[in-house]
């Protein structure tokens, strides 16, 4: 009987009982899998089509500028290497890493694009001495490179309701290594099967029976990323069902590649609270701090380790498991033809290379991200910046954010009790152009809320006084440096009867004293006479112009009886510490879209600036405030060489410590006080100079020059009475005027020459008799 009539014979005895089931199971099918299968398969072109992944927004520091005579510390080197994700290597060879310490560093940089431009990745030799970069070579060619800049260190990330970092690559983008190691270790036969594949299914009960653990799946990768993309976590037999539905429309759709990219943007790879890493390119960064170009076998290997299991085998929780792991898929790299023995030998020797902390940045440094939300929110809504993928260029500069932050810390730390209940606030910027370079909104950085930076209004003390001195000096036929003032009790009758009788802070009355010295002392009652006769409506105004709202039109305005933030007191010395620009703080330089490309750009235009020459003045007062005057712990301190200008300030009865000060890159403004507004106990001297000063300690910074120009002279001045006279004379001091107004009168001192003509003769005479 042929095999033909045997299986007729077999459905005539067994059709009578197979009749019902069969037109059952064919009516579901045309009626309910059929229906079913089509709205899947729509379901799924509707998700393939338009697979858009939401991508948050990165906020970048600032690019770390290198360039020969540049102030730069090694440790301050080190610390923006670090922040940065570059980690410490012998080699330093792969792009992301380092070698070197002390006054000589190897840097092989990553490259990176801004809105400036970019850089191209480059290996340099940073060679630094006296705290200055002497040398910057290429190591490739040995050629002197003139300026180059480091990738900016990450600083924050604006995700939105689903906290998912992500960064998305083309499939022509990813290293070949990973690409072929992620389907020999997940899917050898991806290539072939239809979306399912139950020889892989048996060969990986096999291999991981051998190995004694799980080393391959037996799902294949599109299985794996249908349940990313379509299906919960439910483990039933629907959701089988579907996830093999889903994978053969898949398959029957779209090319291997698409699916293959799509996998690899998509795949789970890690978590951080919850913040979920998905994709390779996110994961390289996560894990390695360097691109997924940048790889090497060993890492690779590490993150195709991972998908069997992120957080069973998450390297920095588990090392040992993430190690064995890891040198388990080399050996499959291997087995399948895709690296030597000698190349696996290698990398399995290697440690597992993960960066201490994941480069995961979110909020880092939360009163600095309030500035740039303020000023990026103009141009951009919410929901732009947490899916759009932008990439948002900031002026902050790592090390000078992290000095600060330990400056006050270690300030507050260091009073003991009394330091417990003060809060503190200071911002940071570049000198010239108003860049804010760190901003501190309490002692407590890293924690979000109360931003007293920027919404911190205290009353500002002496910090004002260099204002009303430059209001004068500014009218150079009334008023310079030498110009005598009367240090004498003031008492004034304001329009609610009261009289207002200021005091200095020593409580004398020190007469008629030069300018200059009424400044660099601080002395109330010749400021209020000063800003009596130069008019306190005139000082309100130019205190107006830079945008200040409120300010109190009374005397005491003199005395700096106005509510300011610490953000408001530093743009009101940008305009001293940048010689007379009137420049707003800037926090945000540009804007990329997700593709790399420029969209917006934030730059300050200054003007030909006002008032240079007064500045000039103010300048050099203030250098003499931290020489002589009341920050001269300044000089004291061993800080001398950054002739800092500088002042002091506080507020009625020691609630608020304030100090202003700039060298000749770097302006900082600190205040220390009390949230309860109670007395502190404190001086600007006591209080935030001493975070002025620590923070001076530890930033990279250059002296600062006057710029004389020609608009200064200088002259030898009688400073009793205001005159010129001659350099010999006793007590003469050399004073900056504005060209053409210095003092035309001259006191001699013939007699006091002639005086010390017979004094030195007589000195003479008794060293000859013996006498001592």
């Amino acid at each position: 009987m042929t095999a033909f009539k045997r299986t007729r014979s077999f459905f005539r005895v067994t059709w009578p009982w197979l009749r019902v089931p069969f037109w059952l199971g064919l009516g579901v099918g045309i009626g309910f899998l059929l229906p079913y299968t089509l709205i899947l398969s729509a379901r799924v072109q509707a998700r393939f089509n338009d697979l858009v992944f939401s991508v948050p927004t990165r906020v970048y520091a600032r690019p770390l500028p290198l360039a020969v005579g540049e102030p730069m510390k090694p440790d301050a080197l080190k610390l923006e290497l670090t922040f940065a994700g570059y980690t410490h290597d012998k080699r330093g060879r792969v792009p992301g890493t380092w070698t070197g310490g002390g006054d000589h560093f190897v840097i092989s940089s990553r490259g990176y694009a801004g809105p400036e431009g970019g850089e191209l990745p480059q290996r340099l030799r940073v060679t630094l001495s006296g705290d200055t970069i002497r040398a910057l070579t290429r190591v490739d060619n040995g050629r002197s490179v003139k300026l180059a800049h480091l990738d900016p260190a990450r600083i924050a990330t604006l995700y939105g309701a689903e906290q998912e970092e992500r960064r998305i690559v083309q499939l022509k983008q990813v290293p070949g290594l990973l690409v072929a190691g992620l389907q020999a270790v997940e899917d050898r036969d991806f290539k072939h099967h239809f979306g399912i594949d139950f020889s892989a299914i048996a060969r990986a009960m096999w291999a991981n029976l051998r190995a004694g653990q799980v080393v391959q799946g037996g799902s294949t990768l599109t299985q794996q990323l249908v349940r990313n993309l379509f299906l919960t976590r439910n483990r039933n037999l629907v959701r089988k069902v579907n996830e093999a539905l889903l994978s053969m429309l898949i398959e029957a759709h779209y090319s291997k590649g698409r699916i293959l990219q799509a996998y690899i943007n998509e795949v789970f790879l890690g978590q951080r609270g919850n913040q979920a890493v998905h994709g390779f390119a996110a994961a390289s960064e996560f894990y390695f701090g360097r691109r997924l170009q940048t790889l090497r076998p060993q890492e690779i290997a590490l993150l195709v380790g991972l998908v069997r299991g992120p957080s069973y085998y998450d390297p920095r929780r588990f090392p040992k498991r993430a190690l064995t792991r890891r040198n388990l898929v080399l050996r499959e790299f291997h087995t399948t033809g895709l690296i030597s023995e000698a190349v696996m030998k290698h990398a399995q020797a290697q440690p597992l290379g993960v960066v201490a902390k994941p480069q995961l940045a979110r909020d880092r440094f939360p009163a600095f991200m309030d500035l740039v939300r303020a000023q990026i929110t103009t141009d951009f809504d919410e929901e732009t910046l947490r899916k759009d993928g932008l990439s948002i260029f900031t002026t902050l500069d790592p090390a000078a954010q992290i000095y600060t932050e330990k400056a006050i810390e270690r300030t507050l730390d260091g009073m003991g009790k009394r330091g417990d209940d003060l809060q503190a606030a200071a911002v940071v910027t570049d000198a010239h152009n108003g860049q804010v370079l760190a901003m501190v909104g309490g002692r407590d950085p890293g924690q979000p809320g109360f931003n007293r930076a920027l919404d911190a209004r205290r009353p500002v003390g002496s910090v004002i006084k260099p204002f009303v001195y430059l209001v004068a000096l500014a009218q150079p036929r009334n008023w310079s440096l030498a110009t005598p003032l009367q240090d004498e009790p003031v008492n004034l009758r304001q329009p609610n009867g009261k009289v207002w009788s200021p005091r200095n802070d020593d409580h004398v009355a020190h007469g008629e004293v030069p300018l200059v010295d009424a400044l660099v002392n601080s002395w109330n009652l010749a400021t209020v006479h000063l800003g009596m006769q130069v008019g306190v409506d005139k000082i309100r105004r130019f205190l107006e112009s830079f945008g200040l709202s409120g300010v109190n039109p009374n005397p005491s305005l003199l005395l700096g009886a106005v509510d300011l933030s610490p953000a408001q007191v530093a743009h009101l010395y940008q305009y001293l510490a940048s010689g007379g620009h009137a420049l707003p703080l800037l926090a945000v330089r540009g804007v990329l879209n997700a593709h790399g490309k420029t969209i917006k750009r934030y730059e300050v235009r200054s003007g030909q600036g006002e008032y240079h020459a007064a500045v000039q003045l103010i300048t050099y007062a203030m250098q003499q405030v931290a020489v002589r005057g009341t920050a001269h712990s300044i000089t004291d301190s061993g800080l001398g060489w950054l002739h800092a200008a500088g002042k002091t300030g506080t507020s009625d009865k020691q609630r608020d410590s304030w100090f202003a000060g700039f060298t000749g890159d770097r302006l900082a403004v600190v205040w220390v006080g009390r949230d309860d507004n109670k007395r502190t106990g404190l001086w600007g001297s006591s209080g935030a100079l001493k975070v002025w000063r620590e923070l001076f300690r530890k930033l990279p910074t250059e002296p600062l020059q006057l710029d004389d120009g020609s608009q200064l002279q200088y002259a030898w001045i009688n400073p009793q009475t205001g005159h010129q006279t001659d350099a010999q004379c006793d007590d003469a001091r050399r004073l900056p005027f504005i060209s053409g107004y210095a003092p035309t009168e001259h006191d001699g001192c013939f007699w006091q020459r002639v005086r010390d003509a017979f004094h030195h003769d007589d000195a003479r005479n008794s060293s000859a008799n013996g006498t001592p």
